[in-house]
């Protein structure tokens, strides 16, 4: 369902909260007012109505609402367009695995963060936590900028601990006796399911991080360089980030190799034992089948033949245990 929310500060301290939108133009003009508005599930005609007023430019408008849009950030002529996810993943009862992806389009004006949002699964009320703890609203828009980003990327850290979590349970998993091999099976392919739509939003950061911080000294329609050492933190966490996906993505694909080499392991330890059990059976076999023969051997027709090819079964069959039981065959 449409909806609007919005802020306003100045020099740091918060002067209005949910402001009307027909109030926008008023904050906007203050030259000392930090601005942020943000539009859930916006009506075409609003959108369009803002982008207008704003002179935000089509394309970007345009991809603030197109779905599968990849994490960017380009610059116009009147604003800078950034597209972000958050990502957040669930065990869920059973086998499952329940992943989830929200996406925020920004507009970032000289004093203002335009907000776009096509559902509720970004977190904005953390975002604005985020800027109120921070203490750097008193820089302009780039700390509206650096805190949202900050607090996605931190969000990308706490899926990939939880997904680090689940891999060890999986290894732990791959050598219990009692876990059947589809059940181990459905959950890496759903871990690398997961693993692979996060990849997708957690290194195209390392191009948004780096294009906002190339954007800034660029007139006056671009970012503050005050928080230069901020947004260069901010980097190495997406790095880190990154660098920690393509190890579980590492991690993820040994642990699918190791789950095929043990099922063929068992295969052929089942092979194994179906062939010291058939070689155990064969021995009666043989006796049973040699002494039917229909010519005289020693003990035909008498209580000594009957006794004498119990006894070679007897023997053959325990020896041939006890052989297969010390090479572990059995």
């Amino acid at each position: 369902m449409s909806s609007c929310h919005s802020r306003a500060w100045r020099h740091g301290e918060e002067v209005a909260t949910d402001f009307p939108l027909a109030d926008l133009d008023r904050w906007l003009a203050e030259p000392d007012a930090l601005v942020w508005l943000d539009l859930l599930e916006p009506e075409p005609a609003v959108l369009a109505a803002l982008a207008e007023e704003l002179r935000l430019d089509p394309l970007a408008v345009e991809d603030a609402v197109e779905p599968r849009e990849r994490p960017k950030a380009t610059f116009h002529a009147h604003h800078i367009f950034l597209t972000c996810y958050s990502a957040r993943i669930e065990q869920l009862p059973g086998d499952g695995i329940a992943f989830e992806l929200g996406r925020v389009s920004a507009f970032v004006l000289r004093n203002a963060l335009i907000t776009v949002r096509t559902d509720d699964r970004v977190d904005m009320s953390a975002v604005v936590a985020r800027w109120n703890e921070d203490g750097l609203l008193t820089h302009g828009v780039a700390a509206l900028v650096h805190g949202m980003l900050d607090e996605l990327v931190d969000g990308y850290f706490a899926t990939i601990e939880s997904m680090d979590d689940l891999l060890e349970e999986l290894e732990d998993m791959l050598f219990d006796p009692a876990m059947k091999p589809r059940a181990i099976q459905q959950r890496v392919f759903g871990l690398r399911k997961a693993l692979v739509q996060l990849r997708r939003v957690v290194l195209p950061m390392r191009e948004v991080v780096t294009a906002v911080m190339r954007f800034r000294g660029e007139g006056d329609r671009s970012l503050s360089s005050e928080l230069d050492g901020n947004f260069n933190d901010l980097y190495d966490h997406v790095i880190r980030a990154a660098e920690w996906t393509e190890s579980l993505r590492d991690m993820v694909s040994g642990v699918f190799e190791t789950n095929l080499s043990l099922q063929d392991a068992r295969l052929n330890e089942v092979m194994k034992k179906l062939a010291a059990w058939a070689a155990i059976i064969a021995v009666p076999t043989a006796v049973t089948g040699w002494f039917g023969q229909n010519i005289p051997y020693p003990g035909f027709m008498a209580e000594f033949g009957l006794l004498q090819s119990t006894v070679l079964m007897l023997v053959g069959t325990i020896g041939l245990y006890i052989l297969f039981r010390r090479v572990d065959w059995i």
